[in-house]
């Protein structure tokens, strides 16, 4: 089976719809994958329900896919860097289900590791509660949460093999193998695409099992979300 596509627009090709569930890898702008969310936006799918970390800044990552006026919901749990999901939320444009952040990384791992729901305490006693059950356990009361399982996950890798393996770069790595093992249907953005057999069996981060797609985007923009500088005298 070969993985390998020559364009994001090709690898989104026949798979995304109006109204889908996607989940979208990265933290910040760390990891996101760029040419896959502008291949996205140019596909005019809508209606859509996005899961991810926080949702961009404004006119970059999934930044475009809100000032296209293309995600109807947003799963996420910070959200603070981006002003259009600020102005489209409070006029209640965008529907927006927060959700704590180590929450969000177990529902999708639970996803894909085949478990429907789980319990924690997070959230108990707060609005991230409300409508859901709760239950007691050794004196303690947990909320149920349920999985997440998206239709399609786009995820940003640092190199794969022709099988799918994928290594991923120090904290780029962050919520996108959660996101690749969730997802039902799972495309890969990567800077190096090598021929299978080439990683060390043992240096492999996520298994080729879990990848259907794979794109090359050797140089992606790459930009920091907010650069600072120490204060000191001289500097």
């Amino acid at each position: 089976m070969n993985k390998v596509y020559p364009s994001a627009k090709a690898a989104l090709d026949g798979i995304v719809k109006d109204g889908q569930l996607l989940a979208v890898g990265g933290f910040g702008l760390c990891g996101i994958p760029e040419a896959l969310i502008d291949a996205l936006r140019d596909s005019g799918v809508k209606d859509l329900t996005v899961i991810s970390n926080n949702a961009g800044v404004d006119g970059f990552g999934l930044g475009k896919l809100l000032d296209t006026r293309q995600i109807r919901k947003m799963i996420s749990s910070y959200v603070g860097e981006n002003k259009e999901f600020e102005r489209q939320f409070l006029a209640g444009e965008l529907e927006l289900e927060f959700t704590p952040q180590g929450t969000l990384a177990e529902k999708l791992r639970a996803g894909g590791a085949g478990i429907p729901a789980f319990f924690t305490k997070t959230g108990v006693g707060t609005m991230v509660a409300e409508g859901k059950e709760t239950r007691e356990f050794d004196g303690a009361v947990y909320v149920m949460e349920r999985s997440l399982l998206p239709e399609v996950s786009l995820v940003k890798a640092w190199k794969a093999d022709k099988s799918g393996n994928l290594l991923f770069r120090r904290t780029a790595r962050n919520f996108n193998p959660a996101v690749a093992m969730a997802g039902k249907l799972t495309v890969v953005e990567v800077e190096e695409i090598v021929e299978t057999g080439h990683f060390d069996p043992d240096a492999v981060h996520l298994p080729g099992i879990y990848v259907h797609r794979i794109v090359l985007n050797a140089t992606p923009e790459k930009r920091i979300e907010k650069r600072t500088i120490t204060e000191k005298a001289g500097v």
